[in-house]
């Protein structure tokens, strides 16, 4: 079982900046695929951000070129820095994990989740 710990979320105006962060106590974050997931308010959870194993990333088209995935192997976190922010994307942010080869962005593909930290912007 893999334990995802997020954490940065909050309340900012739009225009702002958030960056959330994801940790994985116990656990070497480049031996999984790891992305990031949000849900709104009677919506589906969509995908946002992803990095595979491979260090390959991909961006769902709304949040490109506005949100950034990073990651600081020393201290085994994996960040998702939000600029530009949007009332639309006001949801609870997930961080996901999977240790299998590639990366899909359906939910069902990926195996352990964090608790979620809510991102709410006001206009």
């Amino acid at each position: 079982q893999v334990q995802l710990v997020e954490s940065g979320g909050g309340l900012v105006q739009a225009g702002g900046s958030l960056r959330l962060s994801c940790t994985a106590p116990g656990r070497t974050f480049s031996s999984y695929a790891v992305g990031w997931f949000r849900q709104a308010p009677g919506k589906e959870r969509e995908f946002v951000a992803g990095r595979s194993r491979s260090g390959i990333t991909r961006y769902t088209e709304s949040v490109k070129d506005r949100f950034i995935i990073s990651r600081d192997n020393a201290k085994n976190t994996e960040y998702l820095q939000m600029n530009s922010l949007k009332p639309e994307d006001t949801a609870v942010y997930y961080c996901a994990a999977e240790s299998r080869l590639g990366m899909l962005t359906t939910a069902g593909w990926w195996n352990y989740w964090g608790q979620g930290t809510q991102v709410t912007v006001s206009a």
